[in-house]
């Protein structure tokens, strides 16, 4: 698909969730996380290349680019760092330079529907604009890439255009040329036919990015078409930020290069997950629980037919094993479960999967009743369950007796608390940030007096039912970290967001910290 000598194994990532991805509606990165951002894909994730900002935005933009290139300096990263810039006349060009900036992604028309309806001039007026610009910044010590805006329509609707631009720039200080499909409008088969025409009609040396859009979900098919084709480098967004449907998303195209690919880039496979983590918490933008590689689901089997072929030889596994991204596979209880799901889930809480044929048949039964009723049955609840099926509730080794919340609009909240801890009662009280923080807090003290410790809580979410009232039962999950990449989930169910709470937590403390004595 490509000439001899376009051909790089290595394929370089700019990523832009500091520039194109802050495009996504309702996001706004502040200097301080623009740089920990910055931290995180440069030298966590390791990418390529890093486009920052566009130049001349705001005051506040200037701030968050000066930390963010100083930063990069003290780290020997500046030549990595890119700002987009505007055929202006050198407003963009000097805007950069005032500021430590080394490298300039100027912004041209590479449509001609663009070139004359937004610009208003004729092609060639704006190729010498472009040239024009080009020098400038190359004269002022910058380094220049050019982005060729709605490149993809103007491949569609009038090649001459995007080839009378390449041609007229010839010869001038341009690295890369970055072929932008503003709209996403492109099949992976439109991809391979233009970059073939282009790396057919142009020098070797020419080096092309794509950057791709996805408002039709066809953005990773589309960037690793043009992988195959040869091109030097692709623009991602972490989580796919940026306007519209998105951008390429960073995590989805490396997975899919190293495993459908022969080329490689450099992009830690490791800290995939932590960069998705981060950015919805700094976003406010929450991934789909089914989005690829990172989706809170993606590693979960639901089905029993699933469980009981990848106990017997990983059947129903791919490459994308969730070790690699430091995740862990979940076998999910529900109406689907069979008994390979129960085995799983009881090797995972307990290391083995030794119980009674008949037991597990009717802890079967309760599951895929609980199932039907859309009830959530996690790993967690089966040791109750099991309890239940066999009518012993009291082998509960740490049951909350009662506890009393106290709290007023001016004062710190308190809780007492009473704790049965294998037969014996301890009361105490503590306060705390809030209601459920006073609870922990007063639930430590008494766990610290038989030397348990609490597993760190490292993620909480409470959910009601669609339309809801106030009185509606509230669902809390809690996950607890229990170390070596293990993580255990336990789910309250009470009208009382609280009282939810403290139902998690129990279950959580008879699992973790002191779970249920086995009987000969």
């Amino acid at each position: 698909m490509f000439k001899k000598g376009h051909f790089d194994s290595a394929l370089e990532v700019l990523d832009t969730t500091l520039r194109d991805g802050e495009q996504t509606p309702g996001v706004s990165f502040s200097p301080a996380e623009k740089l920990e951002i910055a931290r995180l894909l440069l030298d966590r994730l390791r990418v390529d290349r890093m486009e920052i900002a566009s130049a001349g935005v705001s005051e506040g933009e200037k701030e968050a680019v000066r930390s963010v290139l100083a930063w990069a300096e003290r780290r020997e990263h500046l030549g990595a760092i890119e700002i987009l810039g505007f055929i202006d006349n050198g407003k963009s060009v000097n805007w950069v330079r005032e500021i430590g900036g080394k490298v300039i992604n100027l912004l041209a028309k590479g449509s001609e529907q663009h070139c004359r309806i937004q610009l208003k001039k004729n092609p060639l007026r704006h190729y010498e604009d472009v040239a024009k610009e080009v020098e400038l910044a190359h004269n002022a010590g910058l380094k220049v890439n050019l982005y060729l805006e709605d490149w993809s329509n103007g491949m569609k609707s009038n090649f001459s255009y995007v080839s009378g631009l390449l041609n007229h720039l010839q010869g001038y200080p341009v690295e890369r040329f970055m072929l932008a499909d503003t709209l996403g409008i492109l099949t992976p088969d439109d991809v391979s036919r233009y970059l073939d025409w282009l790396y057919h009609s142009f020098s070797e040396n020419i080096r092309f990015d794509f950057h791709g859009h996805n408002d039709y979900g066809l953005v990773t098919a589309n960037s690793l078409a043009a992988v195959r084709a040869g091109i030097s480098g692709i623009h991602t967004t972490i989580n796919g930020l940026g306007e519209r449907a998105g951008n390429q998303p960073l995590q989805q195209l490396v997975v899919a290069v190293h495993d459908h690919t022969e080329r490689r880039c450099r992009v830690s496979e490791k800290e995939l997950q932590h960069a998705t983590e981060l950015i919805q918490s700094i976003s406010g933008k929450r991934c789909a629980w089914n989005m690829p590689v990172v989706g809170t689901d993606v590693y979960t089997q639901t089905c029993g037919v699933h469980a009981d072929g990848d106990k017997k030889g990983n059947l129903y596994m791919n490459k994308l094993m969730p070790e690699r991204f430091c995740r862990q596979r979940d076998y999910a209880l529900g109406k689907l479960s069979g008994k390979a799901s129960i085995d799983q889930n009881l090797e995972f809480i307990t290391g083995n999967t030794e119980i009674d044929p008949e037991l597990k048949s009717r802890v079967l039964s309760e599951v895929i009743r609980l199932g039907d009723r859309k009830k959530t049955v996690t790993a967690a609840d089966l040791p109750f369950i099991i309890a239940g099926v066999l009518n012993s509730p009291d082998k509960m080794r740490i049951k909350v007796e009662d506890f009393t919340s106290v709290s007023s609009y001016a004062t710190q909240p308190r809780v007492t608390l009473k704790l049965r801890v294998d037969g014996e009662i301890l009361e105490t009280s503590a306060a705390g940030d809030g209601n459920y923080d006073a609870f922990m807090k007063a639930l430590k003290k008494i766990l610290k007096e038989f030397n348990f410790k609490c597993p760190r809580l490292s993620d909480y979410q409470v959910r009601i039912p669609p339309g809801g009232r106030t009185d509606a039962l509230v669902e809390t999950s809690i996950s607890w970290n229990l170390g070596k990449g293990r993580l255990l989930v336990t789910t309250g169910i009470d009208s009382d967001q609280l009282s939810a709470a403290v139902q998690a937590t129990e279950k959580m403390l008879n699992i973790a910290v002191l779970p249920p004595e086995t009987t000969e």
